[in-house]
């Protein structure tokens, strides 16, 4: 495609349903604070943090990047990261671009200024990292980041460039570091994602820092049926990290997490370092569903999908942080001092309908013999019952 072509693609992405995200329009309260005086913040990034009251021990931190056309408080509603955070005790940073920096408020993942290491919008994060780390003491070893499309993007930029910052990243329908440093190339990769060699893509990364390893864990998430961020970046950013975990290209073990295959590959410790989720037919976005603790995390809206898994929740699980249990002594306090429920006058058809049940078990004539039978007619019981309850004639 040639750039004239994608430069009139790129006028008309307000009308297309990808890069430029529908806003969410949601005017449901945001647990997110902003933080303000965190540092220089050379990228001009707002800072949004969550801290519940309780904290699992060591403190862990979860850095999370929006998407195109979205807030930091509304992709916390979408994605759930603050009821996770909430209810698994750590602490969130929720960056939040400016339509100053980019017109449709994506992270700047592809501008040289804004993914080199100690530079604009990366340093602005990194600022923000350091300020939680110093105010609610944050173990340097438990900090992590997660992102979505350009946050996505963002995401690989930041373990790229500050990789002895973090135990481990996802991204989410993101892009892998170092394939773009303007707006053509930026398209060409999203659109296209064309195939190179992974220690070449491995190289870019060396090149972002002098750190030489251990490098962080990662996870990697696409909808085998997005049209905005082509699959084959999941398959890029895969082969990024396992060329710098000295890592064989074909996965180690294979399985099927809440219907979708899942692929995985560990060190010799036997710790899974690279795993990659492919959630066929889904389209650009994040993906929703039940967790396996039975809990719901998030909202689905634009770009956040309902698809029958939880991505915040095995993220999180990923990251480590959801083997943590509130302290029992803390609950125990919070019960006793929780407010009386209130009273409730109107009966519902319910309690009506046991207390008829038990009426008709009540008035049930007895067996001739109840040494040999003690079963009822529950035919005439469950009639009795309805007929008491208003719900047969």
């Amino acid at each position: 495609m040639s750039l004239a072509k994608n430069l009139e693609l790129l006028r008309q992405l307000p009308k297309l349903d990808g890069f430029r995200l529908r806003e969410f329009g949601l005017s449901a309260s945001s647990a997110l604070e902003e933080v303000t005086g965190f540092g220089s913040n050379p990228g001009q990034l707002r800072m949004y943090s969550f801290v519940p009251a309780q904290l699992q021990q060591p403190r862990a931190l979860v850095v999370v990047l929006h998407g195109c056309g979205q807030t930091a408080a509304a992709y916390d509603l979408g994605a759930g990261w603050s009821t996770l955070a909430n209810h698994y005790g750590f602490a969130l940073v929720m960056p939040e671009q400016q339509r100053a920096n980019n017109a449709n408020t994506c992270f700047n993942w592809f501008n040289t200024e804004d993914i080199t290491r100690d530079s604009g919008e990366a340093q602005s994060i990194r600022e923000m990292i350091a300020h939680m780390a110093k105010t609610h003491g944050i173990d340097a070893r438990r900090v992590f980041i997660t992102g979505l499309s350009a946050g996505g993007g963002m995401t690989s930029v930041m373990l790229a460039t500050y990789p002895e910052v973090f135990a481990a990243g996802a991204v989410v329908a993101g892009l892998p570091y170092g394939i773009a440093t303007n707006l053509r190339e930026a398209l060409d990769g999203m659109f296209h994602s064309p195939d190179r060699p992974a220690r070449e893509l491995g190289d870019l990364v060396r090149q972002a820092s002098n750190h030489r390893g251990p490098w962080p864990k990662i996870s990697v998430w696409h909808g085998s049926a997005d049209r905005t961020v082509n699959p084959g970046n999941a398959n890029a950013i895969v082969k990024q990290w396992l060329d710098l975990h000295g890592l064989p290209g074909a996965p180690m073990a294979e399985t099927i997490v809440d219907g979708y295959p899942r692929q995985t590959w560990w060190d010799k410790d036997g710790e899974t370092v690279v795993e990659s989720f492919a959630i066929t037919g889904m389209s650009h976005g994040t993906p929703l569903g039940i967790a396996d603790n039975d809990q719901r995390y998030g909202v689905e809206g634009a770009f956040l999908i309902e698809a029958g898994i939880s991505s915040s929740y095995h993220i999180a699980k990923f990251f480590g942080l959801t083997n943590w249990i509130p302290n029992l002594a803390t609950k125990k306090v919070a019960a006793k001092s929780a407010p009386a429920p209130k009273t409730v006058t109107a009966l519902s058809p319910a309690p009506h309908l046991a207390r008829s049940i038990r009426s008709a078990v009540a008035d049930q004539p007895a067996k001739p013999n109840p040494e040999k039978s003690r079963s009822l007619d529950i035919s005439a019981v469950i009639t009795r019952a309805l007929t008491a309850a208003g719900l047969m004639k």
